[in-house]
């Protein structure tokens, strides 16, 4: 019952995130505000590995790793998530970007011998192509360009993210996940900051509205430390292919919570285009609850969250 429970918040928080995302791009601008949540996110992940007195990696190629990982994480995917949110609905970035685990089965198929692609991996991962295509269908016409763009990078941003993820799998199964997660930040948090404040401006000069500070540290306490803890907490006391059913879950709540709270619209484009998306995840996920899948392999799907 516990581990429902928790299993339940975890789905709230991360469907959750996507809102408050977009209620703090109302008053600050897309790159430094993913910077400074990773920055904030970063040292309290990085104390929390020196209370453990977790070793960190010694080799060039664990940091490189975590820099190319980190890069492409939190740089790429999360830079591009909080751009194009600004000009779609939270609710449309989240379906948009829920697409992650599809793309990770084909970059998977070149990098993981046990994971090759398969004809259910096929059927799933061209479900996904088709929900994708009916939500851009005449998007230009109804959402204007900008808005088109705004999708075609949350689109972007879950290929940069699934192949951080599969380069983990691959390559990074050993480093301790808080360490992982708190130096992908890092890395990924300065090339933000450095192109966020040179175009948006000096971050004490934002329009800092008691909104976009709750917002802030929502994203940064309950959306990446609270829920890392949850989700390792989960994963010891769940079997870890459930835990996957987040993914199914998280969009939902995400559009739920967008009609709710913002007004947000849904047309029949963003119903049968996440249905598809959804159904392909669906193909995935409940395939692998027949495969024995390790702890390792579910840390790598945490940062696919936003």
């Amino acid at each position: 019952m516990k581990a429902r429970i928790v299993w339940l918040i975890l789905c709230g928080i991360w469907g959750s995130t996507w809102l408050f995302i977009k209620i703090g791009l109302n008053d600050l601008p897309p790159l430094t505000f993913a910077g400074i949540r990773f920055v904030l996110a970063s040292l309290i992940l990085s104390s929390l590995v020196m209370m453990r007195r977790v070793r960190w990696p010694r080799t060039r190629d664990e940091w490189s790793l975590i820099a190319i990982s980190g890069m492409l994480q939190f740089t790429f995917n999360y830079g591009l998530v909080f751009w194009g949110e600004q000009h779609i609905s939270s609710g449309l970035a989240a379906v948009l970007q829920s697409t992650f685990p599809l793309f990770g089965l084909v970059i998977a198929h070149f990098y993981l011998p046990h994971e090759r692609i398969t004809t259910v991996k096929v059927a799933g991962v061209l479900l996904g192509i088709v929900g994708v295509a009916i939500i851009f269908s005449d998007q230009l016409s109804i959402a204007g360009s900008v808005a088109l763009l705004g999708s075609v990078a949350l689109v972007l941003s879950a290929v940069f993210g699934s192949y951080s993820n599969v380069l983990v799998k691959a390559r990074g199964t050993h480093i301790d996940p808080q360490i992982l997660a708190a130096g992908q930040m890092v890395c990924g948090f300065v090339p933000l900051l450095v192109i966020g404040v040179s175009t948006e401006g000096n971050p004490l000069k934002f329009h800092w509205t008691t909104m976009a500070v709750i917002s802030l540290m929502y994203l940064v306490v309950v959306g990446s430390v609270i829920a890392f803890a949850l989700y390792y907490w989960l994963v010891r006391h769940m079997d870890v292919t459930t835990t996957m059913l987040i993914a199914l879950v998280t969009p939902v709540v995400a559009v739920i919570l967008g009609m709710i709270v913002l007004h947000e619209k849904l047309n029949w484009r963003l119903l049968a285009g996440g249905a598809c998306i959804i159904s392909g995840l669906a193909l995935i996920v409940l395939r692998k609850r027949h495969k024995t899948v390790s702890f390792h392999e579910a840390d790598a799907e945490l940062v696919s969250q936003p």
